[in-house]
């Protein structure tokens, strides 16, 4: 794998294709890339670490870019594994290299390892220092809570690059040809995406600034475009959709539900609404989050399950709540032979979230449905 940044800025990342879940929990069928930097100056400074299982590949990259060169600085930006896990190995091989990173991370460096490694070795950074590497000077910009409390990115001024920590970010190795938006839009919006003000203070902070190149910490380098890039992260993290339409999310149990939902989305689309379904029993959750984020309006297709809600759709309206969903329309279909609860315990979930309309009126189903419960849902979409 060839990384062109510059004559001066190299690339020393890996891609790691082992991995199955991201974070234990995300799914990431073409992996994920560690990125990592090297700019060479009359002083030499190493941008970010890598994970632990890629420290011997990480290192050796670095030696063969050196060329025998020695490391001046080590720049922190973020201290999560995946990205400081190669830290302690760098500092043992590397014994005279000073330390670059604000105060908060130096507290949670010593939360993974011993502080005798690093403490005589730390350079100290807070909003707008800058450090020279000789032609290239790096300015440091605090984004606390984009996604950690310590986070920090770097401004290259003499080749206009922002290292933008994990903002910008994607999943996919780089050696994988695929759009940039679903999965940096899955990796945002279920990593970052509780932290929208933090981001959203970042982006004003970053307008300032002339940058051409964005180098994250995962996924590709940004070269062209960039405001197609930062428009996005502009609507992300304001909780804006970026289309009108409706996403149908179904959990079913025997069938009869998703019946249901396929039969809304039908009524929808010979309506012209756009639509997207997803079945919450079989798509990642991490996907379902994504895609709700996309549309302006929701229903909620849900079977009623021990007197309450049937599991899939009550783990994924946790993590809609948990990730600040917000500024949407959220109808409900709920299902039960005896009892529905459905509509009533995911109404429960959502009421505390900024600016949810809910829509009326709630299609209730005993078993399947009928006449009088699809009178129902051509209310619904009557209304949206």
């Amino acid at each position: 794998m060839s990384v062109t940044i510059s004559d001066s800025i190299k690339y020393i990342g890996c891609d790691d294709k082992t991995i199955d879940l991201f974070e234990s929990q995300y799914p990431v069928s073409n992996g994920v890339s560690y990125n990592s930097y090297l700019i060479l100056d009359e002083s030499v400074a190493v941008m970010d670490t890598v994970d632990p299982r890629f420290t011997e590949q990480w290192l050796s990259n670095l030696e063969k870019e050196l060329n025998g060169k020695k490391v001046d600085y080590l720049v922190v930006s973020h201290m999560e594994p995946d990205h400081s896990g190669s830290i302690k190995a760098f500092l043992e091989k590397y014994p005279d290299t000073k330390v670059v990173g604000n105060a908060k991370t130096f507290t949670m460096m010593a939360q993974f390892m011993d502080e005798a490694l690093f403490a005589d070795r730390k350079h100290v950074v807070a909003e707008g220092d800058t450090l020279s590497l000789g032609e290239h000077e790096l300015t440091f910009v605090m984004a606390p809570m984009v996604h950690w409390p310590e986070v920090m990115v770097e401004y290259e001024s003499k080749e206009k690059i922002l290292f933008s920590a994990d903002g910008f970010g994607k999943f996919g190795a780089l050696d994988v040809d695929e759009p940039w938006i679903d999965e940096a839009r899955r990796y945002y919006l279920n990593i970052v995406g509780k932290y929208g003000a933090s981001v959203q203070a970042l982006l004003k902070k970053a307008a300032s600034l002339d940058i051409q190149k964005i180098c994250p910490l995962h996924g590709p380098i940004l070269t062209e475009n960039l405001g197609y890039y930062i428009n996005l992260y502009d609507i992300w993290s304001s909780y804006k959709p970026e289309e009108e339409g409706v996403l149908i999310a179904c959990a079913s149990i025997h069938g009869n539900t998703k019946r249901a939902a396929l039969k809304l989305q039908e009524k929808l689309e010979a309506k012209g609404v756009k639509t997207m379904f997803i079945d919450l029993c079989r798509e990642p959750l991490s996907e379902a989050v994504a895609r709700a984020f996309y549309y302006d309006k929701m229903i909620c297709c849900a079977s009623t399950y021990d007197g309450g809600l049937f599991p899939p759709m009550e783990d994924f309206l946790h993590h809609l709540r948990a990730k600040a969903y917000q500024n949407r329309k959220v109808g409900f279909v709920e299902n039960g032979t005896w009892a529905p609860q459905a509509a009533k315990c995911m109404q429960a979930i959502l009421e505390p979230l900024k600016n949810i309309e809910f829509v009326e009126p709630v299609v209730s189903i005993k078993s399947t449905l009928n006449p009088a419960s699809e009178a129902a849902m051509d209310e619904v979409v009557s209304s949206l």
